[in-house]
């Protein structure tokens, strides 16, 4: 059955509040995060000369902001919770913008990256397509997507006080192809682990056209 409007305006409520009531627990819980593995392949797929106009979109409290900053690109955050927003701020000095990803206001043809690291997995699946849809719009022509995202059997719900969608491959790559991306590459994290023990599914997709 499709989540009518008032239920999809929950799930980004009922999340968000999650994550502005332990902003600061998790800050300090993701601070030291190894993630330069995702960073890199996002790094590796743009085409051009760097500096890279680069989209973080769930970048919490600015973790990977920081890292893109100092790298000597030209990164822009997005969360949808007002504390990380700030954190974010505070912490790399860039631009960053409050928004939920079920009503973005992204501007068109930007970035030549968007980086979403474990944010994607709390669109619903069904508006998949039109977040997916969004972001394509909002890179240039050729410009790379990176996605990591906890993976699963494709089902979708509470998982305590957040809500979530876990793909297996084969049906994420099938969303990514219809949103008008082509695979460059994916890998199961952490690396060098049995698959069993490698719960993250991240992925990188060049906008076709």
């Amino acid at each position: 059955m499709p989540l009518d409007d008032q239920t999809l305006r929950d799930i980004s409520r009922l999340t968000l509040q999650h994550y502005q009531d332990s902003a600061e627990a998790f800050r300090e819980g993701t601070r030291d995060h190894d993630v330069s593995q995702n960073i890199a392949a996002l790094l590796r797929h743009i085409h051009g000369e760097p500096p890279f106009a680069l989209l973080d979109f769930g970048c919490g409290p600015g973790r990977d902001l920081c890292t893109f900053k100092a790298l000597g690109h030209a990164p822009v955050g997005l969360d949808g919770c007002p504390d990380f927003v700030e954190m974010a701020r505070q912490a790399s000095a860039c631009e960053v913008w409050l928004q939920d990803f079920l009503a973005l206001d992204l501007p068109a043809a930007r970035f030549d990256g968007i980086y979403a690291n474990a944010s994607l997995f709390h669109v619903p699946r069904q508006e998949l397509p039109r977040v997916l849809g969004e972001l394509r719009a909002a890179l240039k022509p050729g410009g790379v997507l990176f996605a990591s995202n906890p993976r699963g059997d494709n089902a979708e719900g509470w998982n305590g006080p957040r809500y979530g969608s876990y793909h297996d491959w084969e049906n994420w790559k099938q969303l990514l192809e219809a949103a008008g991306f082509e695979q460059l590459e994916h890998y199961y994290r952490p690396a060098g682990l049995p698959r069993e023990q490698q719960p993250w599914l991240a992925s990188v997709w060049r906008r076709v056209g």
